[in-house]
């Protein structure tokens, strides 16, 4: 019967791929089509040639990208019936389903059924392919009728999680648990906080939300586009193929450091400097940043214009001062009321002046008057000196590159507080930098009228676009097989025609429909004020484990370190380690709870092959040695060297000499088998083995050293080895 089964899925199978290599021609065909057609006509008429080309060529994409493993289940209902779960739906040329959506919501019980509940389901089964080929199947029974015609094998989950590392993550979406899926499938709204302890799926999950979101959503979400955001840039590279391979290909990835546009932050401050970088107080000492910009004179100020003397009295600066904050708005927005009022002011003191000595000076000439007065060298100094138009880089540079001007806002700092901030201009931005320029950008707002115009310009067209884009899908009878917003995004001029993401990428004002964050309990709080400003409507997916804190800014609890974005959230909390072997996350268990860390149970699902191994000497060498045995077990997966900063250079130097291009040519990159990290960076990774070298430097380098010990030491899936000088804290 097993073979027969077996067969039976491969013809299945074989006919799921048929079908999508015909939609996926189909779509070739009309690109072919639309790119065959003269370019002539109006503006409008190549527009929407360039916008249905971009379109069909986005969906030849996403069908290309979802070739591997493309049906993973099916479930047998109670009637007979039969539902092939895939990544994609695909319908027959009659439109009916032969393959369903995972996150459509007939698939649900592929996910959640149970033999206690089995949701009108009589067995489940999981398809493994190699290539477009079903190599085997296994079945979950709920009705004792079918056990003789269903086919036994190796759990799909167990295959998942004892598969060898590649350095990219792989999504699970034929492997979630019913856990899981329920946290992936919870409605949309709100913030959403994912607690779970290391090798619980949070990174999964977030993601496979963010795909569920999407498709749940999907007109609303290609409008505004879905944020995730990582804690390193070998992280993001981690995990960037997962939602293509699900079919979204429209997703923004970006680290803390990328969230502000045209500047990558890599490094980081000192702990201390992060702690106080991070903190709220900055929030305040910003605002009164901006606000020490904004100068009365204490003195009337005599200027020249055209040869008439001028006298400016510090009352007529206050007053348009006065009026310039009445409206409320940003430093630079505002600065234009200023000038207005200010110049409005002197036209008449001029006027007035002109008059007194004889001269006839009507309404006709006060625009005149105006005009010199804004055009006059003396009148911008004084207009400048009191009220100066600013950017976010030159307000942070100053703050920290001018210790007088500090000590004049922080009068209630001490001096060693003060010195954590000082460094001289032109200094490399760090990480804690951006979420300070990105509330600077906020407090200043744009200094340049114009791209304010432009960018209400750029709305505007959208809306016609939209408008255009309806009526192009009626008049080429493709309704519901394109949309509107995708079409529109194509008719901009070709060298600015850009997605909503990649447009998101490069506006720092752009507002996105939900926010993914991991690894989120390492967030300070005017990191938290940045993402708020990014998603006013605070739809956020956040995942984390407040156990493996381990930055300068990190709170100890999930109320306190959500503080800067609301105070309305709900927790879910995953209780199954599906990736850490037993005998490593009881030992990192240990280790966290007699250091006090707040650790989050979790069941693990297996035992390791390998029990964890120690040894002592000298540090390099051992490293080296450590290395070595694991590879002769295993020299297909992927190792990682966890050691402390301090210690990275010396080692990566080391086991570049002795294993060559096995190890990855520099601290950041995971394309090779062999990767030497610090806990920060392997925070959200996993590999197949971990040396952990010198656990007893990582657990003194800062007072959050007890977390980052927790995350290096749940990193590996298989096997782990710590090597020390001494004896070791573990």
């Amino acid at each position: 019967m097993t073979n027969r089964e077996l067969e039976r899925e491969r013809d299945y199978v074989a006919a799921l791929y048929q079908r999508l290599d015909a939609v996926r021609n189909e779509a070739e065909n009309a690109l072919s089509e639309v790119l065959r057609q003269t370019p002539g006509g109006t503006h409008q008429h190549r527009s929407e040639r360039d916008a249905f080309a971009r379109v069909y060529g986005d969906r030849i994409a996403q069908l290309r990208e979802v070739d591997e493993r493309l049906a993973f289940g099916k479930l047998t209902t109670e009637s007979g019936a039969e539902r092939y779960i895939g990544r994609i739906g695909l319908r027959d040329d009659d439109r009916e389903p032969v393959l369903l959506d995972w996150r459509a919501p007939q698939a649900s019980a592929f996910y959640q059924a149970t033999a206690a509940h089995p949701l009108g389901m009589r067995a489940r089964r999981h398809l493994m392919l190699k290539g477009r080929t079903v190599q085997s199947i296994t079945d979950d029974v709920f009705d004792e009728d079918l056990l003789d015609e269903t086919a036994g094998g190796d759990s799909a989950l167990l295959a998942a999680l004892t598969a060898q590392r590649t350095g990219r993550m792989h999504d699970i979406v034929a492997t979630i648990q019913a856990e899981q899926d329920r946290i992936i499938r919870s409605a949309d709204r709100g913030v959403l906080v994912v607690q779970g302890g290391p090798g619980t799926g949070k990174t999964a999950v977030a993601l496979h939300r963010a795909a569920y979101l999407l498709y749940e959503h999907r007109e609303r979400l290609a409008r505004s586009g879905v944020l995730i955001v990582g804690p390193s840039r070998s992280f993001l590279s981690y995990i960037e193929q997962v939602l293509p391979s699900l079919g979204e290909t429209g997703v923004v990835l970006s680290s803390v450091g990328q969230l502000y546009p045209g500047i990558e932050a890599r490094h980081d401050d000192a702990p201390e400097v992060a702690a106080l970088k991070g903190s709220h107080e900055m929030a305040d000492l910003l605002r009164r940043a901006v606000k020490s910009r904004q100068v009365v004179p204490r003195e009337p100020q005599d200027i020249d214009v055209n040869g008439e003397r001028l006298t400016i009295a510090p009352e007529l600066i206050e007053r348009a001062m006065r009026e310039a904050w009445a409206t409320r708005r940003p430093h630079n927005v505002a600065r234009v009321t200023f000038n207005i009022a200010a110049l409005k002011a002197l036209a008449n003191q001029l006027a007035a002046q002109l008059r007194a000595r004889g001269n006839v000076v009507d309404e006709g000439d006060m625009p005149l008057l105006f005009e010199d007065l804004r055009t006059a060298h003396d009148v911008k100094v004084v207009l400048n000196t009191a009220w100066l138009p600013l950017t976010p880089l030159k307000l942070i540079e100053d703050l920290y590159a001018r210790p007088n001007w500090l000590a004049s806002i922080t009068q209630r700092w001490s001096p060693e507080k003060r010195a954590l901030l000082r460094r001289p201009r032109g200094s490399q931005l760090t990480i804690s930098d951006i979420a300070l320029l990105d509330e600077a950008a906020e407090l200043l707002g744009e200094a340049d009228v114009k791209a304010g115009a432009e960018r209400r310009a750029a709305e505007e067209q959208r809306r016609r676009d939209l408008e255009n884009a309806e009526q192009a899908i009626r008049n080429m009878g493709v309704e519901g097989r394109v949309s509107a917003e995708a079409l529109a995004e194509g008719f901009a001029d070709a060298p600015a025609r850009m997605t909503a993401a990649e447009r998101a990428l490069v506006d720092r004002t752009w507002t996105y429909g939900h926010i993914v964050v991991d690894e989120a309990q390492e967030l300070s709080p005017m990191q938290w004020r940045m993402l708020k400003r990014r998603c006013p409507m605070r739809s956020f997916t956040i995942v984390g484990d407040i156990a493996q804190a381990a930055s300068a800014a990190a709170a100890s609890d999930w109320r306190t370190a959500l503080r800067s974005l609301t105070d309305d959230f709900r927790v879910e909390q995953l209780t199954v380690n599906y990736r850490t072997p037993r005998q490593i996350i009881e030992l990192a268990d240990r280790f966290a709870t007699a250091q006090g860390l707040p650790v989050t149970p979790s069941r693990a699902v297996r035992d390791a092959e390998h029990e964890v191994l120690r040894s002592t000497g000298p540090l390099v060498e051992s490293v080296l040695d450590a290395v070595a045995a694991d590879r002769a077990i295993d020299s297909a997966g992927t190792l990682a060297v966890i050691a402390d900063e301090s210690l990275l250079a010396e080692l990566h130097s080391a086991l570049r000499a002795r294993f060559g291009p096995l190890v990855a040519p520099d601290t950041e990159s995971l394309q090779h088998p062999i990767a030497v990290l610090t806990p920060a960076a392997a925070k959200g990774l996993e590999f197949d083995a971990v040396v952990l070298a010198e656990p007893r430097r990582i657990l003194r380098a800062s007072t959050r050293g007890a977390a980052s010990l927790y995350v290096a030491m749940t990193r590996p899936t298989q096997r782990l080895r710590i090597v020390s000088e001494e004896t070791s804290p573990l």
